[in-house]
C-alpha cells in the first residue's frame, strides 16, 4: 500500500517510467492533506488501493489548473471559504465525483457540474443527530431561561421567583419542523421522546405510513407558523428557500413562539427575525448559523443580543460534534473508496 501526499507547490518525486494509474484526489478541505491521506488508509487498504491527495487552500485557477486536470476526485470545502465555480468546474477532465463533507452544498455549481456529467453528493444524515440535539439544546435554554438565570447570578441577583413565571417545558408544547428530511426527522423522534407534539411542512410530503413512524403531522408553511410553539428550520439553501422566513411568516407565530435555526442564516431575514424577538412578535430565537460567517459586530442578531433580548448564538457548531466529525470523514472517504470500485455513489444532489 503506497500513499502519496503532497501540497500543490511541492516538488512532485520522480515517477517511474511505467505504473498504474493511482487514483488522485484533490482537497478543498482546510484540513492539511497527510490528513486527509490517513483518512483513506483504513478504507481503501481493504481493497488495495493507492491514492494521491493533493491540497488546495485558496480559490487560485492558475493553481487547479494544474491540479484539476488531472484530477479523478475532489473533496470540497467544508468552511465554504473555497468555492467550486463554473470556472473551476470547467478545469476538470476526468472527475467522477465531487464530495462535499458537509450537508450544505450551496457553494458549489452543482448545475455546472451536472452538465459535465459530474455527481455532486453531501455527507446525507450524518451528522442528523448532532444538529437535532443542538436544536433542542438551544430551544430548552430559550424555554428555562437559562442563558439569563446564568447572568443573573453572575451579577449577584436570586432571579427564582421571576423565573417560576418565565420557565416552561417543552412536554405537551407543539414544534414545527419546517423541512422533513433526515434532520427534521431526528429533531421529530427527539421531541416526542420529551413529549412533544410535532407538526411539520415539506415541499415535498412524505409517505403516510413514515408520518405515522415519526408522530408528525403535515401543516401548511403558514398555518405550522400559526400553531406551534417552537419552530424549527432544517431545509436547503436554494432560490426557492432563500429568505424563506421574513417578517411576514415571524408575524404568524404565536408571542410566545421560540424560532431556531441550525440551517442557513440566508434561509431567514435577520434583520426580521432581531425585530421579531425585541418588538415581541416572538419570545426567543436561537441561532446557530449567519448570512455572513463569522458575523460582524453589526449583524442584527448580535447586536439584539447584545442589548439583552431572549436571543441565543452559537458559531455554526450543531453539526460539528466530535462524533459527527468521525462519521463525515467516514462517509466522504467510503463514498470516494466506492467509486473507485466502480459503483454509483450515495447521496447525490444534482441527479
Amino acid at each position: 500500500m503506497r500513499f502519496q501526499s503532497r501540497r500543490s507547490k511541492e516538488p512532485l518525486y520522480a515517477k517511474p517510467q511505467f505504473r498504474f494509474h493511482v487514483p488522485k484526489v484533490v482537497s478543498f478541505s482546510p484540513l492539511p492533506s497527510s490528513l486527509v491521506r490517513n483518512f483513506f488508509t483504513q478504507a481503501a487498504s481493504k481493497y488495495g488501493l493507492d491514492v494521491q491527495v493533493v491540497s488546495i487552500n485558496k480559490y487560485d485557477l492558475s493553481l487547479m489548473a494544474k491540479e484539476l486536470s488531472d484530477a479523478d476526485y475532489i473533496i470540497g470545502d467544508y468552511s465554504f471559504s473555497i468555492p467550486i465555480t463554473s470556472e473551476s468546474i470547467a478545469l476538470m477532465k476526468n472527475v467522477k465525483l465531487i464530495q462535499q463533507p458537509s450537508t450544505g452544498y450551496n457553494h458549489i455549481d452543482i448545475e455546472a457540474c451536472a452538465k459535465r456529467g459530474i455527481p455532486v453528493s453531501n455527507i446525507g444524515g450524518a451528522n442528523a443527530i448532532s444538529v437535532a440535539e443542538h436544536s433542542i439544546t438551544l430551544a430548552l435554554i430559550l424555554l428555562k431561561r437559562i442563558t439569563y438565570a446564568h447572568q443573573k447570578i453572575l451579577e449577584g441577583e436570586w432571579v427564582q421567583s421571576e423565573l417560576m413565571n418565565l420557565s416552561g417545558e417543552l412536554y405537551g408544547k407543539t414544534w414545527g419542523v419546517i423541512g422533513f428530511g433526515r434532520i427534521g426527522k431526528a429533531v421529530a423522534e427527539r421531541v416526542r421522546a420529551l413529549g412533544g407534539i410535532v407538526v411539520y411542512y415539506d415541499i415535498k410530503r412524505p409517505r403516510e405510513d413514515e408520518e405515522r413512524k415519526f408522530e408528525a403531522s403535515y401543516r401548511t408553511l403558514a398555518r405550522l407558523l400559526a400553531e406551534s410553539d417552537i419552530i424549527s428550520i432544517h431545509t436547503p439553501l436554494n432560490k426557492e428557500t432563500n429568505r424563506m422566513i421574513g417578517e411576514r411568516e415571524l408575524r404568524l407565530m404565536k408571542p410566545t413562539g421560540i424560532f431556531v435555526n441550525p440551517s442557513r442564516g440566508e434561509l431567514v431575514d435577520e434583520e426580521a427575525l432581531a425585530r421579531a424577538v425585541r418588538e415581541g412578535w416572538i419570545a426567543g430565537v436561537g441561532v446557530d448559523v449567519f448570512s455572513k460567517e463569522p458575523p460582524p459586530p453589526d449583524n442584527p442578531l448580535v447586536v439584539a443580543a447584545r442589548e439583552g433580548a431572549s436571543i441565543v448564538l452559537t458559531p455554526h457548531i450543531a453539526g460539528a460534534t466530535n462524533e459527527a466529525r468521525q462519521r463525515i470523514i467516514q462517509v466522504t472517504v467510503e463514498n470516494i473508496v466506492r467509486v473507485m470500485l466502480g459503483q454509483k455513489p450515495e447521496n447525490v444532489v444534482n441527479q
